[in-house]
């Protein structure tokens, strides 16, 4: 057995028990020639037309194996693989690769075809103006919906392998000269490092969780589905990641003022734009802030109230069995055992299961004397409020329960408590070194503009400040 052959060997060894590994062995003059593929990842008539048909056409004319790249193969993407332990790793990620009897190169072309969706409205990022297009599952279409956006060479797109047994696809996308460098540098370090310790990424989560700084119901990571959205965000000097498989790209650092944008922000009116940003932000303030000042209030702070208020309240409560703080959140609790199911339901019914679920929980509970009609309007008011920032909505839930649990043991004191408690968490989150509060807190130089209200499009920043990192 010739040295070719204990290579081919090696890995067929290494992928024995997969059915779809294939060895085709051609014959020529100088020698054999091995073509390795997994046929339901790659593309099986372009290895025939493209690899298989020029090969055995030119048998005996083919001298060596630079011949054979240079000159046979009409494929525009085949080069060396550098050693024998990545081969293994070219095939399982869909390319076909090349051993020689007659020589020590090995080559590897790109063959994959796996079945894609096509480009679509993103269900997660609703737009009432400007482009509609979405991600996809597919790399390779995601980064041709950000080249077609920008015709820049300065736009770098680098490859990556994420996960020691996945072998998943990615791609780590900036702007040369925009991103700081110690920015790039950074976020390189740290997806090297998570990709090497990581048996198992499968899908942008896998990366974001670990990209934090800090544990918290908050995300620090950046996640969209809309190629415009990441061209913009690219363009202000940010990161993005990629992973195959995945619809959802990171961008890093990512800002707590950034829940309060839309990307149809920049396609309407500035003055119509500025009016919904500030509606959710009172929107997010009703939600945090309204029930534990409610129960605050009702349950210690009486002499606040008005007293025709007080009357209806003591109507409405007439009968009820619970404690005003556990009212609320009990009532809270079945709404979001009602958002989950409706989430998990077949979309079909998903919709209707939520608006009649809604309307038998409210009327049954307020007729039962579990609650009263004051509870249902704050519940569905808060609700309604937290679904403007859909980005927080659960850490605002979260973080909603925590303050009326405060106001119940201690009343508007509690609540002051509480509240100083989220903002201190706030303002100790950091996102690849920045004030996760950012611009609040920063240097009078920084350039990132686009904060609570959309300045005119001529005036959106250029790129986030290097000197802003702690």
């Amino acid at each position: 057995m010739d040295k070719t052959d204990n290579r081919v060997s090696k890995i067929k060894e290494e992928l024995s028990g997969n059915s779809d590994f294939n060895v085709r062995k051609i014959e020529i003059k100088a020698g054999t020639v091995y073509i390795l593929f997994l046929n339901t990842i790659s593309d099986n008539q372009f290895i025939t037309e493209s690899i298989i048909k020029p090969i055995i056409k030119k048998k005996d004319e083919i001298k060596d194996a630079k011949e054979i790249k240079d000159k046979v193969i009409t494929h525009t993407d085949i080069n060396n693989v550098q050693s024998l332990e990545e081969v293994s790793t070219y095939i399982l990620t869909g390319n076909t690769v090349l051993i020689f009897s007659f020589s020590e190169e090995i080559f590897y072309c790109s063959s994959r075809k796996i079945p894609e969706r096509a480009v679509e409205i993103p269900p997660s990022e609703t737009v009432i103006k400007g482009p509609r297009e979405g991600f996809t599952e597919s790399l390779t279409t995601n980064l041709s919906l950000i080249r077609r956006r920008v015709a820049n060479e300065k736009l770098k797109i680098e490859e990556l392998l994420l996960g020691n047994d996945t072998f998943t696809k990615g791609a780590f996308v900036y702007i040369e000269g925009t991103a700081p460098a110690s920015l790039v540098e950074q976020v390189k370090r740290r997806v090297i490092s998570i990709s090497q310790e990581q048996k198992y990424i499968q899908e942008s989560n896998y990366l974001g969780e670990l990209l934090q700084d800090k544990p918290s119901a908050f995300d620090t990571v950046g996640y969209t589905e809309k190629p415009d959205d990441l061209v913009a965000k690219i363009h202000e000097g940010k990161i993005a990641i990629l992973v195959d498989g995945d619809p959802f790209a990171i961008t890093l650092p990512y800002f707590f003022i950034e829940n309060f944008h839309s990307p149809s922000d920049y396609s309407l009116n500035r003055f119509i734009a500025n009016y919904f940003r500030l509606v959710r932000w009172i929107g997010v303030m009703i939600s945090v802030f309204f029930p534990g000042i409610y129960v605050a209030l009702t349950t210690y702070h009486f002499h606040l109230i008005p007293p025709i208020f007080i009357f209806r309240l003591a109507v409405a409560r007439a009968g009820v069995p619970f404690p005003i703080y556990l009212e609320v959140l009990l009532m809270m609790f079945f709404f979001q055992i009602l958002r989950e199911a409706s989430l998990r339901l077949p979309q079909s019914i998903a919709q209707a299961i939520s608006i009649v679920g809604a309307l038998i929980l409210g009327d049954t509970a307020v007729q039962s004397g579990l609650a009263s009609t004051i509870a249902i309007l704050l519940v569905a008011l808060t609700a309604l409020s937290a679904f403007l920032a859909p980005n927080i909505f659960g850490a605002i839930s979260i973080w909603t329960d925590i303050l009326i649990i405060f106001s119940s043991l201690l009343g508007l004191p509690g609540f002051f408590i509480g509240l100083l408690l989220l903002i201190s968490h706030l303002a100790s989150l950091t996102s690849c070194g920045y004030p996760f509060l950012y611009p609040v807190g920063t240097k009078d130089s920084v350039q990132y503009s686009d904060r609570i209200l959309r300045p005119e499009i001529h005036h959106l920043p250029d790129s986030i400040n290097e000197d802003d990192q702690k």
